[in-house]
């Protein structure tokens, strides 16, 4: 089964609009539309300056974050409208530190996932265990929580319209990485979860692997036969850096 590798940069709580150009600059003209499918996920400040950037090339812009409501009194909140107004076409739901920081519940998201495919943003969904977890035997207890709740209102028809990001937490900004067997397996067993839903739909869906993903490392692990790319966070931040992953994924 082909699917696109897809390589997505999350910024977090990094750079400004003017310093998201400087990463631009000498990025965007080294993308092409023939590889795999980049996404740029900046801060909400950034966000329109990189919409218009990114207008018309190959790479797509997607948010950090959503309410699964389109309005009302949720004070510092953005919702889907917002998102499409400024030319956004996709969102980060359910990462480890939303998740841990600000209190967000399987409940939650599975309301933003479900928001985000019917307002036509692509979701890219996090999950993950923590080391405790893993060492205690839990890893695929927490990932089927994770995953088969917060995907429970989206209609099956529309699973392939989400992609997936697992990111094993004690992995993320860490410096320690997921071996390529264990990123593998977990991978392979949150695709046995989607095949519970629909074994078709199942070998459509992208799920990425993230977790202090680098340059040295990026080939091996996206040579994995389950991982379709990477969410990367600190070195997304540097734009040869991350243009090296990028290119490792097109040597897959």
């Amino acid at each position: 089964m082909s699917r696109r590798p897809c390589i997505a940069a999350n910024w977090k709580m990094n750079k400004t609009a003017d310093e998201a150009d400087d990463f631009l600059d000498p990025f965007l003209p080294s993308q092409s539309a023939d590889g795999p499918e980049v996404i740029i996920c900046p801060t909400f400040l950034a966000l329109g300056r990189v919409a218009e950037r990114c207008a018309g090339t190959s790479v797509r812009v997607a948010a950090q974050n959503m309410h699964f409501d389109d309005s009302g009194a949720y004070t510092g909140e953005v919702s889907a409208p917002m998102l499409l107004d400024i030319g956004v076409d996709g969102v980060i739901l359910g990462h480890s530190e939303r998740r841990q920081y600000f209190g967000e519940t399987d409940e939650d998201l599975a309301r933003k996932v479900r928001r985000a495919v019917e307002a036509g943003l692509e979701p890219i969904l996090c999950c993950g265990e923590t080391d405790a977890q893993r060492e205690s035997g839990d890893m695929e207890a927490v990932l089927s929580h994770q995953v088969l709740t917060d995907l429970a209102e989206v209609h099956t028809e529309d699973l392939d319209k989400v992609v997936i990001a697992y990111e094993p937490i004690w992995a993320i900004g860490t410096g320690r990485t997921a071996s390529d067997g264990q990123a593998q397996e977990a991978i392979e067993f949150i695709r046995s979860l989607l095949r519970t839903r629909d074994d078709a739909k199942a070998d459509l869906v992208r799920i990425l692997y993230g977790g202090s993903v680098k340059p040295g490392n990026a080939e091996a692990l996206l040579g994995m036969p389950d991982i379709d790319g990477a969410l990367v966070g600190g070195a997304a931040l540097d734009p040869d850096d991350f243009g090296a992953i990028v290119a490792a994924a097109g040597n897959g």
